[in-house]
């Protein structure tokens, strides 16, 4: 079993979650990576309840597997993008709120996982302080997430206080290591944001993988997947990902693009498939030849 493409709600803004669900499905994805937010789940809604159930149907009928995120810009703060974070000075508990509910969510909906990032942190906060807030914060997120069977995934962001997967690393290290604590990989960041090559870094973070993205970086889709700070090796990094064994989600994360989401969606499937077309050849030569 190799890896299987889905395709994120959050460029699909512009659909009821259960129309993003069907045209998601019927070009070929297996999953969704659902952010928690209006339009489609709202996790501090009244009716959040029917909201999960609905969801759930709508992945059941579909046949769509799911990881939940949270990084929706203004679930908390209708001014402040992405704040309260784990690192700031004021709010935390209700991100780490926000956290244990995405994981019952994931619980509910039979997630892959609940990914989740540190933030950015605040003028005069040390690195010890910082450590603190992000490793109290997601205590009680872990707590849940075990007694429920969920697994976490924590994303490095370039500019946000756990930035590389150096980082997250350390911060699973800091925690004890647990089993149900991994990384979500952010393609297009592998580039932008690693001291190592995107296959290099893949290996390192190795069976610790538990959620990939295939971010915003989309230039041309219909050709391939590049950087404003240069190309992203598409076969590469897939093959990287496959020789790891990695079999759960690559997500594609286009929120900008929401205006287009079938069109969008079509091509970076198109994408997506013919690389792991020419990574699967590549490596039946290499077996024959070898």
């Amino acid at each position: 079993m190799t890896l299987r493409l889905g395709y994120g709600t959050n460029g699909f803004a512009g659909h009821r979650l259960g129309d993003a669900c069907a045209v998601i499905a019927g070009l070929g994805y297996e999953g969704v990576a659902l952010t928690l937010d209006q339009p489609h789940l709202d996790p501090f809604a009244d009716d959040v309840t029917d909201q999960v159930a609905y969801a759930g149907r709508m992945l059941d009928t579909f046949g769509l597997a799911c990881v939940i995120e949270t990084g929706s810009r203004y679930v908390l703060d209708p001014w402040r993008k992405h704040e309260p974070t784990l690192v700031s000075d004021e709010g935390r508990e209700r991100r780490v709120d926000l956290l244990r509910r995405a994981v019952r969510i994931a619980y509910e909906l039979d997630a892959d996982a609940m990914s989740c990032w540190s933030g950015t942190l605040p003028d005069a906060v040390g690195d010890d302080e910082a450590w603190r807030r992000v490793t109290d914060g997601l205590g009680p997120v872990l707590d849940d997430a075990a007694r429920l069977g969920v697994t976490c995934c924590f994303e490095p962001e370039p500019g946000m206080f756990v930035a590389t997967v150096d980082d997250a690393l350390a911060l699973r290290e800091r925690l004890g290591a647990p089993e149900h604590l991994r990384l979500t990989v952010d393609l297009g960041h592998l580039v932008c944001n690693e001291p190592t090559t995107p296959a290099d870094t893949i290996a390192k973070a190795g069976g610790l993988i538990g959620n990939v993205q295939v971010d915003d970086m989309v230039r041309d889709v219909h050709e391939h997947l590049e950087l404003g700070t240069g190309d992203l090796d598409l076969d590469g990094v897939l093959g990287a990902l496959v020789a790891t064994g990695y079999a759960g989600l690559a997500s594609v994360e286009l929120p900008r693009h929401s205006h287009a989401a079938p069109v969008v969606a079509r091509s970076a499937m198109d994408a997506l498939r013919a690389s792991l077309a020419r990574v699967g050849k590549a490596a039946a030569d290499r077996e024959e030849a070898g």
